[in-house]
């Protein structure tokens, strides 16, 4: 089993820094950050944080190959990867459709030949350094790169969370991969099956690569305002669920859509005051460490996955998103740590030992 950090980079950059060296010290396989427009740029924090630590990995999770040319990508992780000493990965998807709405860039036809494209030009390049291709939605002629990976193969994966294409074409192509916010038993199945299905048809075992789900929640001692941080910020996360996941989640997309309304409005304590706990509970995993292991030992594990990405809802992220604060959260630090101690020595092995999922 792996254990890795989903980041969301919005803290002061020191307090970043010292959080991906908390990371790596406590022996975390990964420390993954969203590449958007909203947060600080990861890029740029990695190569920070590249000579303060020995083990972590970084990489994007995820970054869009539609926002960003798939070439520009290449030479951004092959980059990484030089300065952590081959510790750099990818995690790549057509990108939050939000986003792309409010940068006025079209969605365009075809996205999983948009992907399938994407991967064979960011491959080719990290592979090479060179590439001459002309495809449907990329091409290029000529073009070369001093930026050079020290992984050969560089690992890429894909990100996705409607499924079921996506999974499939993960399984077929890529190195893993990466959903996000599944939690009931039938969306980590609905998951794991695609994905097995798209590696059997193309002859590949699916076992040798990295089926990875990132899961928000919080973790304290007393799991009342563990479950309170996290049904406050799964509120803000329901927008960005396919109603397809929400349902598999056992969430009915209608009983939320006045939650997704009022957050369009701006009106955010109306949207909180909308979303029940009983919703909360169904979109986080949140309580004791007690309470992550029967999760993860249960449902998670069971559907074949075997790597687990943490996204806390601490005082920092449950303030500044809602101007709330929460008696008895314990801090971010606080929250790894705990986790550390009480849920990754029950349920992993060394997670940088080789394998086929750590």
């Amino acid at each position: 089993m792996r254990f890795s950090y989903q980041l969301l980079p919005e803290q002061p950059l020191d307090e970043l820094l010292d959080l991906i060296e908390l990371l790596d010290r406590l022996g975390f396989w990964a420390c993954y950050s969203a590449d958007e427009t909203y947060h600080k740029d990861m890029w740029s924090l990695f190569a920070a944080a590249a000579g303060r630590t020995s083990r972590l990995r970084m990489g994007p999770e995820v970054t869009g190959v539609i926002l960003k040319d798939p070439a520009i990508i290449a030479q951004q992780a092959a980059t990484l990867d030089e300065l952590t000493g081959g510790r750099a990965e990818l995690v790549f998807s057509t990108g939050n459709f939000a986003l792309l709405q409010q940068h006025q860039v079209e969605m365009g036809s075809k996205p999983i030949s948009r992907l399938r494209e994407a991967h064979e030009v960011m491959s080719t390049f990290l592979r090479d350094g060179t590439i001459d291709f002309q495809g449907d939605f990329y091409a290029y002629s000529g073009l070369f790169t001093a930026a050079r990976p020290v992984q050969q193969p560089f690992p890429i994966k894909l990100g996705g969370m409607r499924g079921p294409r996506s999974f499939e074409l993960a399984g077929e192509i890529a190195d893993g991969l990466h959903t996000a916010l599944a939690y009931s038993r039938e969306a980590l199945d609905f998951t794991a099956e695609a994905f097995r299905r798209g590696a059997e048809r193309a002859g590949r075992d699916w076992t040798r690569l990295d089926l990875a789900n990132n899961a928000l929640g919080a973790i304290a001692e007393d799991p009342e305002p563990a479950r309170e941080a996290a049904r406050i910020v799964a509120a803000f996360y329901i927008s960005s669920m396919p109603p397809e996941l929400l349902t598999r989640n056992g969430v009915d997309p209608a009983e939320v859509a006045p939650v997704t309304e009022a957050f369009k409005k701006g009106e955010v304590q109306r949207a909180l005051e909308l979303t029940p706990p009983e919703v909360g509970d169904a979109l986080s995993v949140a309580g004791t460490p007690q309470d992550w292991k029967r999760w993860i030992e249960g449902d998670f594990t069971s559907a074949g996955f075997g790597h687990l990405l943490v996204t806390f809802a601490d005082p920092f992220l449950v303030e500044s998103w809602a101007g709330i604060r929460i008696d008895g959260l314990p801090t971010l630090e606080e929250q790894l740590q705990l986790f550390h101690n009480e849920v990754m020595p029950g349920v992993r092995g060394d997670p940088h030992s080789t394998g086929s999922r750590g």
